[in-house]
């Protein structure tokens, strides 16, 4: 089977989800894993959730300008969305920060929801997904790798949830 959100991960891990998926153990498996959901649920709440994080982890990193769930991030065929926008006032460059998180995270789990702002806060430092990017992203979520494994598990889940 082809899976749109697990194209780079290893045959081995496939045949694994497929065996899930055959069984019809991939929903309940995720629905005992991350039972709870978060309260996050308006743009000015997302802003003070990730700024919490923000300074917890990266103080030293400029203030977020903005911060909203939306739906220009699959525009970008993605499920967030960070962008540095430069603006000339009064003869000055001001640099604006902005984050847009896609909105059907409001229905996501809070781990979920986590990941996706912590990759999103992790550009402000590392434009690239390199090494330091990942480092910084596990610095402040540990459990990074594994939540960006079971979001992708997710997305299957419910891409299949839609097609049934």
């Amino acid at each position: 089977m082809k899976y749109k959100y697990l194209q780079q991960y290893p045959a081995n891990i496939l045949q694994q989800v497929d065996q899930l998926i055959v069984q019809d153990k991939l929903g309940p498996m995720l629905k005992k894993k991350y039972p709870n959901f978060h309260q996050v649920r308006t743009s000015k709440a997302l802003y003070q959730y990730t700024n919490e994080l923000k300074n917890r982890y990266m103080r030293k990193a400029a203030a977020l300008d903005k911060v909203e769930y939306s739906d220009k991030a699959p525009a970008y065929n993605a499920l967030g969305v960070h962008k540095r926008i430069s603006k000339s006032h009064g003869g000055k460059l001001k640099a604006r920060k902005e984050i847009y998180i896609d909105k059907s995270f409001i229905e996501y789990p809070e781990p979920f929801l986590r990941m996706i702002v912590v990759h999103e806060l992790a550009h402000l430092k590392e434009m690239d997904h390199n090494k330091a990017f990942y480092n910084l992203c596990c610095h402040m979520e540990p459990d990074y790798h594994q939540l960006e494994f079971d979001l992708r598990l997710y997305l299957t889940w419910l891409d299949m949830e839609k097609a049934a």
